[in-house]
């Protein structure tokens, strides 16, 4: 795809261990940080009073799952990065927020896209798919800039990555360029916002066509919670079978079935066969999570089978090794604390009879569901409590 060749072009300092370093110290020191906790907080807590604003207290109603969610994961990772958010709480009519869901819409939709000009060269004389994309990749890193120089003008020095990154850049500005802050911050995008939007959509999916998992999860967080307190992140802890389901759900629907490319820096041997160093890997999680010679009921959904010790050791959907997803704690912190929230906060049925369809989209490198989710959602007592302390 050109759309990855070209950042695999601009982003190849960050496949440096000093960068992968410092992206997954400040994911896992800098978000537990108070400032930015507050913002891990806040934007969690919109996505419930989006519940609670679309819901009447008594009735059930009919809910878009899969916006919601997506609101939930960039406001998340905008806000971290720039301390800026584009969906929501007023937002709608702002123009610059405009904009940029519409340029992240297009990034997410284009960064999916195969061009079959790469694999028959000829068809660039009739395609302009390469011109398309270069002109969106402009409009994509005039946006980025623009968050960087809003920063750097700033008096004040907030808490966000971008501040930290050039407060970097002030003592070691050749190394620390625009580029590579730029490279930082449309990887965060990319990589944190569409996945776990997608997680989050198949976990509730899954948690619709099992109502006995999901009462299982409702009575754990109703046990060690208790009903007069909203869920918070250092309750994570206390609730093994919450992090069971979203392990269940990484495991059977890994929203990047095939990883991200690695390169084969060395001639090995891969189960028989011989792989030329330079080889571009792909590895197919997918597969390996359904393996029946790995698993057992490798199709059922049981998240049972993770109280069995190390059987977590086995999952793959953000990597294993070095070169592993840096942003993996985070992202697992977000999908378990909004999942844990919004069985916390409501009352949950599937719209008709029926089970939920769970096929699986046929476009784009990441694995969404092919029909977006709704849900029938309805307010439990504890909400109620929430509105009465906000008075």
């Amino acid at each position: 795809m050109v759309i990855v060749g070209g950042i695999y072009d601009v982003l190849a300092p960050l496949r440096s261990s000093r960068l992968l370093g410092l992206i997954t110290s400040y994911l896992s020191v800098k978000m537990r940080s108070e400032g930015s906790y507050y913002v891990y907080r806040k934007t969690l807590r919109h996505l419930e009073w989006s519940f609670i604003f679309a819901s009447i207290i008594e009735e059930f109603v009919t809910v878009e799952m899969r916006p919601m969610f997506m609101s939930l994961t960039i406001n998340n990772i905008i806000r971290m990065v720039a301390g800026k958010r584009y969906y929501g709480d007023g937002t709608e009519d702002d123009n610059e927020a405009k904009h940029v869901r519409q340029l992240i819409a297009e990034v997410v939709v284009s960064g999916g896209a195969g061009n079959a000009a790469d694999y028959f060269p000829i068809l660039r004389w009739v395609t302009n798919y390469e011109k398309r994309i270069k002109k969106l990749a402009g409009r994509v890193d005039e946006f980025l800039q623009s968050l960087v120089n809003e920063k750097r003008a700033d008096k004040v020095k907030g808490n966000t990555m971008i501040d930290h990154l050039l407060s970097l850049q002030e003592t070691q500005p050749d190394y620390y360029t625009d580029v590579i802050i730029k490279g930082i911050i449309l990887v965060m995008i990319l990589a944190g916002t569409d996945t776990s939007a997608g997680t989050l959509e198949w976990a509730m999916s899954n948690l619709l066509n099992h109502p006995d998992v999901l009462q299982k999860a409702k009575t754990e967080i109703d046990n060690q919670i208790g009903l007069d307190s909203l869920i918070e992140e250092q309750d994570i802890v206390k609730l093994p079978y919450l992090q069971n389901i979203v392990s269940e759900t990484l495991r059977l629907y890994p929203v990047a079935p095939m990883l991200l490319p690695h390169l084969a820096s060395e001639d090995c041997v891969l189960d028989g066969y011989d792989v030329p160093r330079g080889t571009i890997i792909l590895v197919n999680a997918w597969a390996i999570h359904r393996d029946p010679k790995l698993w057992e009921e490798p199709g059922k959904f049981k998240p049972e089978r993770f109280e069995k010790k190390g059987e977590d050791k086995k999952l793959m959907a953000f990597g294993i090794g070095r070169r592993a997803c840096p942003g993996s704690g985070l992202a697992q912190r977000l999908v378990t604390l909004a999942l844990g929230s919004l069985i916390q906060s409501f009352e949950w049925e599937r719209v008709g009879e029926e089970h939920l369809d769970m096929r699986e989209s046929e476009k784009g490198t990441t694995m969404r569901k092919a029909k977006s989710l709704q849900a029938m959602c309805r307010a439990r007592p504890i909400v109620q409590k929430m509105l009465d302390a906000s008075m």
